[in-house]
Protein backbone atom coordinates (compact mmCIF):
# COMPACT_ATOMS: atom_id res chain seq x y z
CA UNK A 1 0.00 0.00 0.00
CA UNK A 2 1.24 3.60 -0.68
CA UNK A 3 2.86 5.39 2.23
CA UNK A 4 0.68 8.55 1.03
CA UNK A 5 -2.82 6.65 0.92
CA UNK A 6 -1.50 4.71 4.25
CA UNK A 7 -1.01 8.03 6.23
CA UNK A 8 -4.10 9.10 4.40
CA UNK A 9 -6.08 6.60 6.50
CA UNK A 10 -4.17 6.90 9.78
CA UNK A 11 -5.46 11.11 9.74
CA UNK A 12 -8.52 9.97 8.91
CA UNK A 13 -8.85 7.85 11.86
CA UNK A 14 -7.36 10.49 14.45
CA UNK A 15 -10.17 13.65 12.56
CA UNK A 16 -12.63 10.37 13.46
CA UNK A 17 -11.48 10.46 17.32
CA UNK A 18 -11.71 14.08 17.45
CA UNK A 19 -15.91 13.50 17.09
CA UNK A 20 -16.65 15.82 19.51
CA UNK A 21 -15.52 18.79 17.60
CA UNK A 22 -13.78 21.96 18.58
CA UNK A 23 -14.70 23.00 21.57
CA UNK A 24 -13.29 26.79 20.43
CA UNK A 25 -16.01 26.53 17.95
CA UNK A 26 -17.79 27.02 20.22
CA UNK A 27 -17.39 30.65 20.66
CA UNK A 28 -18.08 30.72 24.71
CA UNK A 29 -18.70 34.49 25.74
CA UNK A 30 -19.71 35.49 29.54
CA UNK A 31 -22.95 36.09 31.09
CA UNK A 32 -23.94 39.63 31.42
CA UNK A 33 -23.90 40.65 35.19
CA UNK A 34 -27.20 42.33 36.44
CA UNK A 35 -25.44 43.77 39.73
CA UNK A 36 -22.29 44.72 39.90
CA UNK A 37 -19.77 46.60 42.63
CA UNK A 38 -16.32 48.07 43.00
CA UNK A 39 -13.49 46.47 44.94
CA UNK A 40 -13.32 50.04 46.67
CA UNK A 41 -16.56 49.89 47.88
CA UNK A 42 -15.02 47.48 50.64
CA UNK A 43 -12.31 49.64 51.52
CA UNK A 44 -9.53 48.60 49.03
CA UNK A 45 -6.86 50.85 48.85
CA UNK A 46 -5.11 50.90 45.23
CA UNK A 47 -1.55 52.14 46.57
CA UNK A 48 0.60 48.94 46.03
CA UNK A 49 1.22 48.94 49.70
CA UNK A 50 -1.76 48.41 51.59
CA UNK A 51 -2.93 44.42 52.19
CA UNK A 52 -6.81 44.34 50.37
CA UNK A 53 -6.89 40.10 51.49
CA UNK A 54 -9.70 40.92 53.54
CA UNK A 55 -11.86 43.75 51.33
CA UNK A 56 -11.54 40.80 48.00
CA UNK A 57 -12.70 37.90 50.65
CA UNK A 58 -15.66 40.04 51.82
CA UNK A 59 -16.27 41.36 48.65
CA UNK A 60 -16.72 37.98 47.40
CA UNK A 61 -18.47 36.62 50.27
CA UNK A 62 -21.01 39.48 49.05
CA UNK A 63 -21.59 38.89 45.94
CA UNK A 64 -22.36 35.00 46.66
CA UNK A 65 -25.77 36.35 47.83
CA UNK A 66 -26.00 37.21 43.57
CA UNK A 67 -25.94 33.69 42.78
CA UNK A 68 -29.43 32.89 42.02
CA UNK A 69 -30.10 36.10 40.71
CA UNK A 70 -28.04 36.04 37.77
CA UNK A 71 -24.70 36.81 39.47
CA UNK A 72 -22.61 39.39 39.88
CA UNK A 73 -19.25 41.37 38.79
CA UNK A 74 -16.54 42.24 41.39
CA UNK A 75 -14.80 45.68 39.47
CA UNK A 76 -10.98 46.64 40.13
CA UNK A 77 -10.23 49.92 39.05
CA UNK A 78 -7.22 50.98 37.55
CA UNK A 79 -4.38 51.09 40.93
CA UNK A 80 -2.08 48.59 42.45
CA UNK A 81 -4.31 46.26 44.35
CA UNK A 82 -2.17 44.00 47.11
CA UNK A 83 -3.57 40.92 48.23
CA UNK A 84 -2.86 37.50 49.70
CA UNK A 85 -4.72 34.78 48.33
CA UNK A 86 -8.54 34.95 47.87
CA UNK A 87 -11.26 32.32 46.70
CA UNK A 88 -13.86 32.98 43.76
CA UNK A 89 -17.53 31.84 43.67
CA UNK A 90 -19.90 30.81 41.34
CA UNK A 91 -22.10 32.91 38.95
CA UNK A 92 -19.02 35.37 39.08
CA UNK A 93 -17.16 37.65 37.17
CA UNK A 94 -13.90 39.02 38.53
CA UNK A 95 -12.97 42.52 35.79
CA UNK A 96 -9.76 44.64 36.29
CA UNK A 97 -10.06 47.67 34.72
CA UNK A 98 -7.20 48.95 32.33
CA UNK A 99 -4.09 49.92 34.69
CA UNK A 100 -5.86 47.94 37.68
CA UNK A 101 -2.99 45.39 38.45
CA UNK A 102 -3.68 42.62 41.34
CA UNK A 103 -0.51 42.07 43.25
CA UNK A 104 0.50 39.04 45.14
CA UNK A 105 1.46 39.61 48.17
CA UNK A 106 5.99 38.30 48.79
CA UNK A 107 4.73 37.26 52.32
CA UNK A 108 4.01 33.56 52.51
CA UNK A 109 2.12 34.02 55.62
CA UNK A 110 -0.62 35.89 53.66
CA UNK A 111 -1.18 32.57 51.76
CA UNK A 112 -3.29 30.09 53.31
CA UNK A 113 -2.04 26.55 52.90
CA UNK A 114 -4.22 23.70 51.62
CA UNK A 115 -3.58 19.52 51.05
CA UNK A 116 -1.78 18.42 47.89
CA UNK A 117 -4.36 17.37 45.41
CA UNK A 118 -5.19 14.08 45.18
CA UNK A 119 -4.03 12.86 41.81
CA UNK A 120 -0.82 13.98 43.34
CA UNK A 121 -0.30 12.75 46.67
CA UNK A 122 2.24 15.52 47.64
CA UNK A 123 2.85 19.27 46.58
CA UNK A 124 5.09 19.50 42.84
CA UNK A 125 8.15 21.06 45.04
CA UNK A 126 7.73 19.14 48.09
CA UNK A 127 5.82 16.49 49.85
CA UNK A 128 3.20 17.53 52.00
CA UNK A 129 0.91 20.71 51.87
CA UNK A 130 0.68 23.41 49.43
CA UNK A 131 0.33 27.16 49.38
CA UNK A 132 -2.96 28.14 47.57
CA UNK A 133 -3.18 29.91 44.73
CA UNK A 134 -3.59 33.82 44.60
CA UNK A 135 -7.15 33.71 42.55
CA UNK A 136 -8.78 29.99 43.17
CA UNK A 137 -11.95 28.78 42.51
CA UNK A 138 -13.12 25.07 44.16
CA UNK A 139 -16.22 23.25 43.27
CA UNK A 140 -17.97 26.72 41.50
CA UNK A 141 -20.00 27.16 38.30
CA UNK A 142 -19.89 30.20 35.95
CA UNK A 143 -17.15 32.18 36.68
CA UNK A 144 -15.08 34.80 34.67
CA UNK A 145 -12.16 36.46 35.32
CA UNK A 146 -11.26 39.02 32.83
CA UNK A 147 -10.77 42.57 32.49
CA UNK A 148 -9.88 45.51 29.88
CA UNK A 149 -6.37 43.79 29.37
CA UNK A 150 -5.47 44.63 33.58
CA UNK A 151 -2.61 42.48 35.26
CA UNK A 152 -2.40 40.00 37.69
CA UNK A 153 0.87 39.78 38.72
CA UNK A 154 1.98 37.06 41.09
CA UNK A 155 6.02 39.01 42.04
CA UNK A 156 7.23 35.30 41.69
CA UNK A 157 10.95 36.21 42.22
CA UNK A 158 10.62 35.70 45.91
CA UNK A 159 9.23 32.31 45.57
CA UNK A 160 12.10 31.13 42.87
CA UNK A 161 14.86 32.51 44.94
CA UNK A 162 13.39 29.93 47.54
CA UNK A 163 13.18 27.18 45.25
CA UNK A 164 16.76 27.53 44.03
CA UNK A 165 17.87 27.97 47.83
CA UNK A 166 15.83 24.77 48.51
CA UNK A 167 14.55 27.11 51.48
CA UNK A 168 10.19 26.64 51.05
CA UNK A 169 8.31 25.55 53.64
CA UNK A 170 5.53 24.22 51.26
CA UNK A 171 4.94 23.85 47.87
CA UNK A 172 4.81 27.43 45.68
CA UNK A 173 1.53 28.60 44.86
CA UNK A 174 0.17 29.44 41.39
CA UNK A 175 -1.22 32.26 40.28
CA UNK A 176 -5.21 31.58 39.14
CA UNK A 177 -6.50 27.89 39.75
CA UNK A 178 -9.53 26.30 39.31
CA UNK A 179 -10.37 22.94 41.05
CA UNK A 180 -13.31 20.65 40.15
CA UNK A 181 -15.23 23.94 38.44
CA UNK A 182 -16.79 23.92 35.18
CA UNK A 183 -17.70 26.51 32.73
CA UNK A 184 -14.94 28.73 33.56
CA UNK A 185 -13.81 31.49 31.35
CA UNK A 186 -10.17 33.01 31.58
CA UNK A 187 -9.38 36.33 28.84
CA UNK A 188 -8.26 39.42 28.51
CA UNK A 189 -5.63 39.63 30.97
CA UNK A 190 -1.95 40.11 31.35
CA UNK A 191 -0.49 37.41 34.08
CA UNK A 192 3.24 38.35 35.25
CA UNK A 193 5.65 36.50 37.69
CA UNK A 194 3.98 33.55 38.65
CA UNK A 195 5.07 32.06 41.51
CA UNK A 196 5.23 27.94 39.21
CA UNK A 197 2.10 27.69 37.25
CA UNK A 198 0.08 30.92 35.97
CA UNK A 199 -3.20 29.05 35.20
CA UNK A 200 -4.27 25.62 36.46
CA UNK A 201 -7.38 24.14 35.48
CA UNK A 202 -7.51 20.49 37.60
CA UNK A 203 -10.54 18.52 37.53
CA UNK A 204 -12.39 20.79 35.49
CA UNK A 205 -14.81 21.03 32.32
CA UNK A 206 -15.26 23.68 29.90
CA UNK A 207 -12.48 26.00 30.56
CA UNK A 208 -12.26 28.66 27.62
CA UNK A 209 -9.01 30.80 27.79
CA UNK A 210 -8.37 33.31 25.49
CA UNK A 211 -6.19 36.41 24.61
CA UNK A 212 -4.07 36.40 27.53
CA UNK A 213 -0.82 37.16 27.78
CA UNK A 214 1.62 35.14 30.13
CA UNK A 215 5.33 35.94 31.20
CA UNK A 216 8.15 35.42 33.46
CA UNK A 217 11.53 35.62 33.60
CA UNK A 218 13.54 33.17 31.30
CA UNK A 219 15.50 32.43 34.41
CA UNK A 220 12.14 31.90 37.01
CA UNK A 221 12.66 27.94 37.70
CA UNK A 222 10.05 25.29 36.36
CA UNK A 223 7.23 28.21 35.80
CA UNK A 224 4.57 27.21 33.56
CA UNK A 225 1.97 29.09 31.44
CA UNK A 226 -1.09 27.49 31.12
CA UNK A 227 -1.77 23.79 32.78
CA UNK A 228 -4.96 21.72 31.43
CA UNK A 229 -4.43 19.22 34.31
CA UNK A 230 -7.34 15.79 34.71
CA UNK A 231 -9.67 18.35 32.68
CA UNK A 232 -12.12 18.13 29.76
CA UNK A 233 -13.51 20.68 26.95
CA UNK A 234 -10.44 22.72 27.25
CA UNK A 235 -10.30 25.78 25.03
CA UNK A 236 -6.95 27.63 24.44
CA UNK A 237 -6.13 30.09 22.05
CA UNK A 238 -5.74 33.87 20.88
CA UNK A 239 -2.64 34.25 23.51
CA UNK A 240 1.00 34.63 23.76
CA UNK A 241 2.56 32.81 26.79
CA UNK A 242 6.64 33.36 27.52
CA UNK A 243 7.74 31.02 30.01
CA UNK A 244 10.99 30.13 32.20
CA UNK A 245 9.68 26.23 31.54
CA UNK A 246 6.89 25.36 30.02
CA UNK A 247 4.57 27.73 27.72
CA UNK A 248 1.55 24.83 28.28
CA UNK A 249 1.45 21.71 29.50
CA UNK A 250 -0.98 18.55 29.44
CA UNK A 251 -0.96 16.84 32.49
CA UNK A 252 -3.34 14.29 34.45
CA UNK A 253 -1.72 13.14 38.01
CA UNK A 254 1.60 11.50 39.08
CA UNK A 255 2.04 8.18 39.21
CA UNK A 256 -0.08 5.92 41.56
CA UNK A 257 -2.29 8.75 42.55
CA UNK A 258 -2.83 9.55 39.00
CA UNK A 259 -3.87 6.09 38.20
CA UNK A 260 -6.31 5.60 41.53
CA UNK A 261 -7.94 8.93 41.09
CA UNK A 262 -8.47 7.83 37.19
CA UNK A 263 -9.56 11.31 35.45
CA UNK A 264 -8.10 12.07 32.32
CA UNK A 265 -7.53 15.28 30.18
CA UNK A 266 -9.19 14.92 27.01
CA UNK A 267 -10.96 17.00 24.72
CA UNK A 268 -8.03 20.10 24.60
CA UNK A 269 -7.80 22.03 21.71
CA UNK A 270 -5.25 24.30 21.29
CA UNK A 271 -4.91 26.88 18.54
CA UNK A 272 -3.62 30.41 17.06
CA UNK A 273 -0.81 31.43 20.57
CA UNK A 274 2.88 32.21 20.69
CA UNK A 275 5.13 30.43 22.64
CA UNK A 276 8.09 30.70 24.26
CA UNK A 277 9.64 28.37 26.78
CA UNK A 278 13.17 29.24 27.65
CA UNK A 279 14.25 26.17 29.50
CA UNK A 280 11.48 23.80 28.98
CA UNK A 281 9.11 22.97 25.81
CA UNK A 282 6.49 25.15 24.09
CA UNK A 283 3.81 22.58 24.39
CA UNK A 284 4.66 19.64 26.39
CA UNK A 285 2.78 16.29 27.58
CA UNK A 286 3.03 15.24 30.97
CA UNK A 287 5.64 14.15 32.66
CA UNK A 288 2.58 13.49 35.45
CA UNK A 289 -0.12 12.04 33.02
CA UNK A 290 -1.08 9.13 34.48
CA UNK A 291 -4.79 9.57 34.31
CA UNK A 292 -4.27 9.48 30.49
CA UNK A 293 -3.97 12.49 27.99
CA UNK A 294 -6.55 12.15 24.90
CA UNK A 295 -8.20 13.64 21.91
CA UNK A 296 -5.87 17.11 21.93
CA UNK A 297 -5.80 18.73 18.84
CA UNK A 298 -2.80 21.73 17.96
CA UNK A 299 -2.84 24.04 15.49
CA UNK A 300 -1.48 27.11 14.28
CA UNK A 301 1.20 28.30 16.73
CA UNK A 302 4.22 29.91 17.01
CA UNK A 303 6.91 28.45 18.85
CA UNK A 304 10.39 30.28 19.01
CA UNK A 305 13.43 30.50 21.47
CA UNK A 306 12.50 27.68 23.23
CA UNK A 307 14.64 24.85 24.34
CA UNK A 308 12.03 22.33 22.74
CA UNK A 309 8.90 22.51 20.55
CA UNK A 310 6.12 19.93 21.35
CA UNK A 311 7.54 17.55 23.93
CA UNK A 312 6.06 13.90 24.98
CA UNK A 313 7.56 12.87 28.54
CA UNK A 314 6.59 9.94 30.81
CA UNK A 315 8.29 7.29 32.52
CA UNK A 316 7.82 4.07 34.02
CA UNK A 317 5.55 3.50 36.90
CA UNK A 318 3.36 6.82 35.25
CA UNK A 319 0.78 4.33 33.97
CA UNK A 320 -1.56 6.00 31.89
CA UNK A 321 -1.64 7.21 28.06
CA UNK A 322 -1.02 9.74 25.27
CA UNK A 323 -2.83 9.03 22.94
CA UNK A 324 -5.20 10.95 19.68
CA UNK A 325 -2.80 13.34 19.87
CA UNK A 326 -2.67 15.79 16.72
CA UNK A 327 -0.37 18.60 16.57
CA UNK A 328 0.00 20.72 12.65
CA UNK A 329 0.43 23.77 11.17
CA UNK A 330 3.62 25.13 14.07
CA UNK A 331 6.39 27.58 12.94
CA UNK A 332 9.46 27.26 15.06
CA UNK A 333 12.01 29.62 14.95
CA UNK A 334 15.37 29.08 17.10
CA UNK A 335 14.30 25.88 19.18
CA UNK A 336 17.06 23.16 20.59
CA UNK A 337 14.91 20.03 19.55
CA UNK A 338 11.60 20.47 17.30
CA UNK A 339 10.53 17.15 18.63
CA UNK A 340 11.04 15.22 22.01
CA UNK A 341 9.42 11.68 23.18
CA UNK A 342 11.14 11.03 26.33
CA UNK A 343 9.92 7.17 28.22
CA UNK A 344 12.62 8.04 31.27
CA UNK A 345 11.72 11.94 32.35
CA UNK A 346 11.22 12.96 35.51
CA UNK A 347 10.63 11.76 39.01
CA UNK A 348 8.37 9.85 41.42
CA UNK A 349 5.97 11.09 44.43
CA UNK A 350 7.55 8.69 46.40
CA UNK A 351 8.33 4.81 46.60
CA UNK A 352 4.79 3.78 46.50
CA UNK A 353 5.00 3.80 42.77
CA UNK A 354 4.41 0.49 40.54
CA UNK A 355 7.73 0.17 38.08
CA UNK A 356 5.64 -2.07 36.09
CA UNK A 357 2.43 0.58 35.32
CA UNK A 358 3.63 1.04 31.60
CA UNK A 359 2.92 4.39 29.83
CA UNK A 360 0.79 3.88 26.35
CA UNK A 361 2.10 6.41 23.77
CA UNK A 362 0.40 5.46 20.51
CA UNK A 363 -1.50 7.55 17.89
CA UNK A 364 0.43 10.97 17.61
CA UNK A 365 0.64 12.62 14.31
CA UNK A 366 2.94 15.59 13.29
CA UNK A 367 2.23 17.23 10.64
CA UNK A 368 2.79 20.59 8.01
CA UNK A 369 5.32 21.85 10.39
CA UNK A 370 8.45 23.82 9.22
CA UNK A 371 11.59 25.39 11.23
CA UNK A 372 14.38 27.57 11.01
CA UNK A 373 17.24 27.90 13.03
CA UNK A 374 16.54 23.88 14.66
CA UNK A 375 19.58 22.09 16.43
CA UNK A 376 17.64 18.69 16.85
CA UNK A 377 15.08 17.43 14.53
CA UNK A 378 13.63 15.18 16.76
CA UNK A 379 14.65 12.89 19.92
CA UNK A 380 12.16 9.75 20.44
CA UNK A 381 13.22 7.37 23.39
CA UNK A 382 10.34 5.06 23.96
CA UNK A 383 10.21 2.37 26.63
CA UNK A 384 11.27 -1.21 26.23
CA UNK A 385 8.28 -2.80 27.63
CA UNK A 386 6.43 -0.20 25.87
CA UNK A 387 7.41 1.45 23.04
CA UNK A 388 5.89 4.12 21.64
CA UNK A 389 3.70 3.24 18.38
CA UNK A 390 1.85 5.02 15.47
CA UNK A 391 4.14 8.05 15.39
CA UNK A 392 3.12 9.70 12.28
CA UNK A 393 5.09 12.26 10.02
CA UNK A 394 4.28 13.86 7.08
CA UNK A 395 5.17 17.59 5.56
CA UNK A 396 7.97 18.45 7.82
CA UNK A 397 10.95 20.79 6.72
CA UNK A 398 12.78 21.54 9.42
CA UNK A 399 15.96 24.09 8.51
CA UNK A 400 18.89 22.75 10.78
CA UNK A 401 21.60 25.50 12.47
CA UNK A 402 25.34 25.17 12.23
CA UNK A 403 25.26 23.70 15.42
CA UNK A 404 22.98 20.97 14.58
CA UNK A 405 24.26 17.20 14.04
CA UNK A 406 24.93 15.91 10.65
CA UNK A 407 21.60 14.84 8.90
CA UNK A 408 22.28 11.22 9.78
CA UNK A 409 22.15 12.18 13.39
CA UNK A 410 19.66 14.78 13.88
CA UNK A 411 17.01 12.16 14.55
CA UNK A 412 17.73 9.79 17.91
CA UNK A 413 15.35 6.98 17.94
CA UNK A 414 14.81 3.77 20.19
CA UNK A 415 12.29 1.78 20.80
CA UNK A 416 9.52 4.40 18.75
CA UNK A 417 7.58 2.73 15.94
CA UNK A 418 6.05 5.14 13.06
CA UNK A 419 5.89 6.66 9.92
CA UNK A 420 6.38 9.69 7.42
CA UNK A 421 6.60 11.09 4.63
CA UNK A 422 8.14 14.52 2.80
CA UNK A 423 10.29 14.80 6.12
CA UNK A 424 13.30 17.16 6.06
CA UNK A 425 15.79 16.31 7.29
CA UNK A 426 15.36 12.17 7.04
CA UNK A 427 13.97 10.55 10.11
CA UNK A 428 15.59 7.52 11.62
CA UNK A 429 15.06 4.46 10.29
CA UNK A 430 12.17 3.62 13.11
CA UNK A 431 10.06 6.47 11.95
CA UNK A 432 10.21 5.07 8.19
CA UNK A 433 7.96 2.41 7.95
CA UNK A 434 4.21 2.15 7.51
CA UNK A 435 1.48 1.18 9.26
CA UNK A 436 0.24 -2.48 8.99
CA UNK A 437 -3.53 -3.51 9.75
CA UNK A 438 -2.67 -4.41 13.64
CA UNK A 439 -1.13 -0.82 14.12
CA UNK A 440 2.58 -1.49 14.38
CA UNK A 441 5.03 -0.07 12.14
CA UNK A 442 6.70 -2.33 9.07
CA UNK A 443 10.51 -1.30 7.48
CA UNK A 444 10.08 -0.20 3.90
Amino acid sequence: MPVALVLLLALSCLVQSHGAGNVCDLGRRANARPHSVSILEFGAVGDGKTLNTLAFQNAVFYLKSFADKGGAQLYVPPGRWLTGSFNLTSHLTLFLEKDAVILASQDPSHWQVVSPLPSYGRGIDLPGRRYMSLINGYMLHDVVVTGDNGTIDGQGLLWWNRFNSRSLKYSRPHLVEFVSSENVIVSNLTFLNAPAYTIHSVYCSHVYIHKVTANTSPESPYTIGIVPDSSDNVCIQDSSINMGYDAISLKSGWDQYGISYARSTANVHIQNVYLQAASGSSISFGSEMSGGISDVVVRDAYMHNSLSGVAFRTSKGRGGYMKEIDVSNINMVNVGTAFLANGSFGTHPDSGFDANAYPLVSHIRLHDIVGENISVAGEFFGIKESPFTSILLSNISLSMNSDSPDDDDSWRCSYVEGSSESVVPEPCFELKGFESSYGRAVAL
